[in-house]
Formats: structure tokens, C-alpha cells, sequence
């Protein structure tokens, strides 16, 4: 399409170009349309005169070229109305042309190619796993340890907190793999009749080792068997059976052969003589091989000199004892002209610092079987009357991780393995040894059960069981204690008691009769959160409570009078009791912003308690202050059990999760005295002091109890705080 305005193309260039294929098909489209239309009005100079214009279109429609020119005679300016458009002389030819394919088109090659668009993620979740072959590997290893050392380097840092957060456990996924395909072979193998006949006598042939006093008839009797000859019902009997395949099999021979070899066996177990006393003679090689081995660790635990057997000590070790003493005389040596050439008192008195022996803990061994292995180390105590008779108590805190527990006795006389081993249902929480009955072991349970057993007796077997008692606990035993108390003044002297602490809210004593049963002696009600309102603002309506009954999570009785007693909650509150006034509470003791895991008083200075608390801390409480004395936070932790040594009134030791401590209050009362760490994969559970040496029993939850030794600490002589 062409405009033309007095001879000039004045026709407007088009803002898209398109393709001369695609416009030719829309051509082909508009077949059925025409022409050329003149619309054009020139104004003139004299109104009188006409105006002509000429408009000439070219279109190509099909292939085909029309033209058509319209004239128009307009009217005078000024009259719109009487203008007048004629189509009459337009003029329309269109021609259509069909296109033919030839033969040779048809045989011409077309190359059509597939292409790929880009891939549009619309959603990318970076992966947390990544397999150990990949190319990232090796920088994503080196990644996270350079976070694990970031991680321990700021264990210690009061602003570093470890959280734990529960996430969605992903989607399992099905996945298959394609192996290779199983070859099967077929064999065969021929048997003759010569061949059974050897294999028969063989298991007749008489054993090598004989002993004496053995009678000669079955020997007689497999001769006379051998020395036959094979009758015709034997050889039906021992016919082969044969398949298809060409294999073979004898089933009277098997089994007359197996029937052979028991016979033999019990002939030569009859023959062995048991001697009577041979579990009492073995019994007394172990306890010697036991001493023989860990003799220079059981001198240091009983602190006696250790001893070296001057027959297996060899020259280059007596030449290096030689130099070690002469080393030793030299530094004695330098020390005295030191003093010598120092007068002065101050001088004197900071060498004698600067030689104090640095404070250790040594590890002697540790209480350890295959039984125990992956069981956690729930509680430990001593036997009241044996001091080298430990009870260990094995079972998981969390209730996840559940699974049967143990009650292992173990002795100082074999650390290898465990005098007795009681076999629980559930993971063991507490346990106790009786002062009245020191063969008596009281087990609390998970489950809320209580147990006792007989140490003495070799069984497993229970002696009582709660499992039948209509009081019995419906949560984990946390704690269990015999206490000794007076009878009143109708009977002198003592009786014992055992007390149970559970997760129920209850305080229960048990008595022993026919059967195992229990009385309420407290039941810890759940306190109200105190919140301040302010004065503009109404008083809300208190939220009503789950359970009425607060967990109880330990307990403590007064070392002299058992009248009295602390409980520990899971609030974080810790209550004083009487055993006489039953469901009151005569002090509460606030501090904690946790659970409190142990609560013990002091056994030297009885008007002073220790607790410890899953918000890391440990307190120190007077009894007749409702506000804490000291507070102890040296590591971002739980702290799990935390107890007093029986030789100073100063002196505590308490495990958290990754360490265990050892805290003098002479010395500091800012940090711990001596530290040990643990391993990375293990985790600290409980404490507990020896009882006549200067040793400390740590258990963890691989199921070890490691002991070590105390060295190079202040004296213990002080027995006030």
C-alpha cells in the first residue's frame, strides 16, 4: 500500500517488521479481499475550483497485482455533506495459483532439530546430606570441623548457649537397585559303595585321647560292628538316594553319625572328674590374677606404697631407678644451697610456692563389661558394711531411649566384672543398700516399681516386688533411701525405713511384711507462678492446672536428725519437711530456674546444703535463710549430682554433662579447684566419693564408672564453713 501527495511517497513506514512467509500466508488468507480506495480532499486557493487527487495502491494479493483508481469530484468548500464516494469504477482481478510439489521435492532431505529450553527451578532446598564420594566432600568435612573447634573453643564462654530444637523428620524414601544376575550351577558327584563303607568306619574308629578308668565296651562293641560284614538289610538301609541332577545324599548315614558323636561327647564329659571344690579353686585364681594385675592400681587406691617385684625388674631398669634417685638427690640438693643463699623470709616462703605440687586427678581404672556397655549410670552407692562393695544402678533418663536395666555389685577384688548381676524389665533410676540388712539391695525402677533382692543368694531371683500394691508409684523412682529412725517413746532404740521419691508428686516410706507395701508421707502440690500485677490493670483469672501435683526429683534427710528432710522439684523449688507433720511444708527454699536434680546436706556442718539444677548452677543454702549463700556456674551445662566430701566441710564434687569438678571454697569460690573433661561422646551422670580414701567414682552414659585418685590437695582437717 503507496500514498502519494503531489507526486510524493508519503506512505508511513511500518513499526513491525514481519516475515515475507508469514505475511505471504496472510495474503493467501485475504484472497477474498479488494482494491484500492481514493479518499483524498485538496483544498485550492479558488473556491470555484475542484479538487483532484489520485491515490494509486498496488496490493498483491495470491501472486496477483490489482489496480484501481477511483476519481471523486468533491463539492464547494464548506459543503461536507454533499461529498460523495463512487466504487462503481473500481476493478477487481484475482487470480489464484496453486503450488505444485514436483517429485523431486518430495524427495529432498528435511533436517528437523530439537532443542532443550533452560530448566526453571521455581524451588531449591540446599541438601544437608552429602555422600562421602561427592566433589564437595572434602570442603564440607573440613567445614564442619573447623565448627566443631569453633564449638569447643567457646564451651566455656558464658555468652556461648547450646539449644536444641525439634525439627520435622523428612519423608522416607523407596529406593531400588538392580544387582546382578545370580549364576546358578548345577554339579554332580558319583559315590560308589567303597565310599560309604570308609566314611561308616570312620566314625567307628576309637577316640585318641582316652583316660583312666574307662571301661573298653563301647571300644569292643564298634570292633564287633567294624569286624562284620555288611548284611544285606544293612546295605538297604544305606542305599543312596539319587536325583535327577546327579546328586547324591544319605540321610541314615547322617544321622547315624551325629547319634555317634553325642555318644562320644557324653562319654568323655563322663569320663573328665569334677572335683567338688573346682568353682571355690577357681574362684580363689581369679581373685589372684585379679591381684596381680591391678596390684599397683589397688595400692593407690588404699594409698599404700607400691611395690615392685625386684625379680621381674630388670638391669635397665634398676640403672634407670639409679639415675632417677640421683636426679632426685641433685634437685634436694639445689634446693637446700638455695635456701642457704636466700635469707630472707618472703624469698624463701615464694619458693616455697612456686614448688607446691599442682593439684591432678589420676584415673586408676574403671568398672566396665560387655553387659554394661551403652547403658547410662543412673545412681551408685556403697554397701554400709563392706567398703570395697559397689551397687551401680544402669538405666536411660530420657523416655525415648528406654530399654531394661541393670543393678551390677561390683568389688574392688575383681574390677572386670561384677559380682552380682541383676537383670531388670525397666531402666534402673535408684538403688540402696540396707544398714540393718546389709545383704539387702532396695531398686527403684522407671516404671515406678520397687524392687528388692538378696545380695548374698547367687540368683537373680526378687525377693519383693511392689508390682502387687495398690500405692504403688505410676512415675520413675528418682530416689530411694534407707534412713534409720527413732521408735518414739513407746519402743527404744532405732528402726529403718525406706523412703521413695517419684515423679508423681508423692513422698511414699515402705514397710515390709508378706508383701511390699507403702504409706503416703507427702504429697507436693504444684505452686501457682507468683506474677506482679500492675495498678491500671484487672486481675486475670488463674490458668487452671494440668496436675495438681508437682514431680518430685530428689530428697535429702538431715544427717542428725532424720525428722527432717529437703525434696527437690521439678519447679525449681525446694521444700523442708517433717516426717511428723505429714502433707505441710514448713520451709520453701526458691533459687532455681530449673529442675533440681540433687539436693544433699553437708555431713560436717549439718546447718548447710548443696543443690544443683538443670539451669547449670549449683547453690549453696543455709538452713535458716530462704535466700541462697553462694552461687556456682562454671560451665554452660546440667548439672546432673553433686556431693560433699565426708573429710572437709569445704569440699564438693559435681558433674555436669562435660566435665566433672572439684570445688575447695577455701581455695576459690569463683571456679573449680581441679577439672577433668570428658570425651566427646560421653556424658557425665553421677558422683560419688570413696569412702575411706582420698578416690572419686564417676559414672557416664557408656555404662563405665571411672575411678580416680585425689592428688596434691589441700588437707582435709576443717569440718566448719
Amino acid at each position: 500500500l503507496q500514498v502519494f501527495d503531489e507526486g510524493k511517497d508519503v506512505t508511513p513506514h511500518p513499526l513491525f517488521q514481519s516475515d515475507p512467509s508469514t505475511a505471504a500466508l496472510r495474503q493467501d488468507k485475504l484472497s477474498g479481499d479488494t482494491g484500492s480506495i481514493l479518499l483524498a480532499l485538496f483544498p485550492t486557493q479558488q473556491p470555484s475550483r475542484t479538487s483532484l487527487a489520485t491515490l494509486s495502491c498496488t496490493t498483491s494479493i495470491s501472486n496477483a497485482s490489482t489496480t484501481e483508481s477511483v476519481l471523486d469530484a468533491t463539492a464547494e468548500p464548506g459543503s461536507r455533506g454533499d461529498t460523495t464516494i463512487s466504487f462503481s469504477d473500481v476493478q477487481v482481478r484475482q487470480e489464484e495459483i496453486k503450488e505444485e510439489l514436483t517429485k523431486a521435492d518430495l524427495d529432498r532431505r528435511v533436517d528437523i532439530y530439537l532443542t532443550e529450553t533452560e530448566t526453571i527451578w521455581i524451588l531449591v532446598l540446599p541438601a544437608v546430606v552429602m555422600s562421602t564420594e561427592s566433589e564437595d566432600a572434602e570442603r564440607v568435612l573440613k567445614r564442619n570441623k573447623v565448627y566443631t573447634d569453633m564449638c569447643k573453643s567457646k564451651a566455656d564462654d558464658d555468652r556461648f548457649v547450646g539449644k536444641t530444637v525439634q525439627t520435622i523428620n523428612g519423608a522416607t524414601k523407596n529406593k531400588e537397585v538392580q544387582c546382578d544376575r545370580i549364576i546358578m550351577e548345577d554339579k554332580g558327584e558319583t559315590i560308589t559303595s567303597w565310599s560309604f563303607y570308609d566314611t561308616f568306619n570312620a566314625s567307628e574308629i576309637e577316640p585318641m585321647f582316652k583316660t583312666e578308668g574307662i571301661t573298653d565296651k563301647k571300644t569292643e562293641k564298634a570292633t564287633e560292628t567294624s569286624s562284620k560284614p555288611h548284611t544285606s538289610k544293612e546295605q538297604d538301609q544305606t542305599t543312596p538316594v539319587s536325583s535327577n541332577k546327579g546328586s547324591t545324599t544319605s540321610v541314615t548315614l547322617e544321622s547315624t553319625a551325629v547319634a555317634k558323636n553325642q555318644e562320644e561327647e557324653e562319654c568323655q564329659s563322663e569320663a573328665l572328674p569334677v572335683p567338688e571344690n573346682l568353682q571355690e579353686g577357681l574362684f580363689f585364681m581369679e581373685r589372684i590374677l585379679m591381684e596381680n594385675i591391678f596390684q599397683p592400681k589397688l595400692a593407690a587406691y588404699r594409698q599404700f606404697p607400691i611395690l615392685i617385684d625386684p625379680d621381674v625388674t630388670s638391669d635397665s631398669s634398676g640403672t634407670e631407678g639409679d639415675k632417677e634417685e640421683a636426679k632426685q638427690e641433685n634437685v634436694d640438693r639445689q634446693k637446700e644451697e638455695q635456701e642457704e643463699a636466700f635469707t630472707d623470709p618472703s624469698i624463701l616462703s615464694a619458693l616455697k610456692e612456686e614448688t607446691t605440687p599442682i593439684p591432678t586427678l589420676e584415673w586408676l581404672w574403671s568398672y566396665a563389661c560387655d553387659l554394661t556397655n551403652s547403658h547410662s549410670v543412673s545412681s551408685m552407692a556403697w554397701s554400709k558394711v563392706n567398703p570395697d562393695l559397689l551397687a551401680v544402678g544402669y538405666g536411660a533418663f530420657d523416655f525415648k531411649g528406654q530399654k531394661k536395666g541393670l543393678a551390677c555389685c561390683w568389688s574392688l577384688k575383681n574390677p572386670m566384672w561384677p559380682e552380682r548381676i541383676f537383670q531388670c524389665e525397666y531402666g534402673v533410676t535408684a538403688l540402696d543398700f540396707s544398714m540393718a540388712s546389709p545383704n539387702i539391695l532396695a531398686v527403684g525402677m522407671y516404671n515406678g516399681s520397687v524392687t528388692i533382692y538378696d545380695v548374698q543368694s547367687s540368683n537373680d531371683t526378687v525377693l519383693l516386688d511392689s508390682s502387687e500394691s495398690s500405692n504403688k508409684h505410676t512415675g520413675p523412682v528418682w530416689q530411694l533411701r534407707w534412713v534409720e529412725q527413732d521408735r518414739g517413746e513407746a519402743g527404744g532404740g532405732k528402726r529403718e525405713r525406706l523412703f521413695c521419691i517419684s515423679a508423681d508428686g508423692r513422698i511414699t516410706e515402705w514397710y515390709i511384711q508378706k508383701r511390699l507395701d507403702c504409706t503416703d508421707l507427702m504429697k507436693i502440690k504444684r505452686k501457682e507462678s507468683e506474677k506482679k500485677r500492675s495498678p491500671g490493670k484487672k486481675e486475670r483469672k488463674s490458668e487452671a492446672l494440668i496436675s495438681q501435683q508437682a514431680a518430685g526429683m530428689c530428697f535429702d534427710f538431715h544427717p542428725k536428725d532424720t525428722n527432717f528432710y529437703l525434696a527437690g522439684t521439678e519447679e525449681g523449688c525446694i521444700y523442708q519437711c517433717s516426717c511428723s507433720r505429714n502433707g505441710q511444708i514448713l520451709k520453701t527454699y526458691r533459687g532455681h530456674k530449673g529442675p533440681v536434680y540433687k539436693v544433699t546436706w553437708n555431713p560436717l556442718s549439718t546447718d548447710m546444703f548443696l543443690s544443683c539444677s538443670a539451669d547449670w548452677s549449683i547453690i549453696l543454702w543455709h538452713r535458716d535463710s530462704q535466700t541462697p549463700v553462694l552461687t556456682f556456674s562454671s560451665a554452660s551445662a546440667f548439672v546432673h549430682d553433686i556431693m560433699w566430701s565426708s573429710k572437709s566441710a569445704f569440699m564438693f564434687a559435681a558433674v555436669n554433662e562435660s566435665r566433672v569438678e572439684i570445688w575447695d571454697l577455701r581455695v576459690s569460690i569463683l571456679e573449680p579447684v581441679l577439672s577433668r573433661f570428658a570425651s566427646p561422646t560421653v556424658k557425665f551422670t553421677s558422683v560419688l566419693f570413696a569412702e575411706n580414701t582420698d578416690c572419686l567414682l564417676v559414672g557416664d552414659s557408656q555404662g563405665e564408672v571411672g575411678v580416680f585418685l585425689l592428688q596434691n590437695l589441700a588437707a582435709l582437717n576443717s569440718s566448719k564453713v
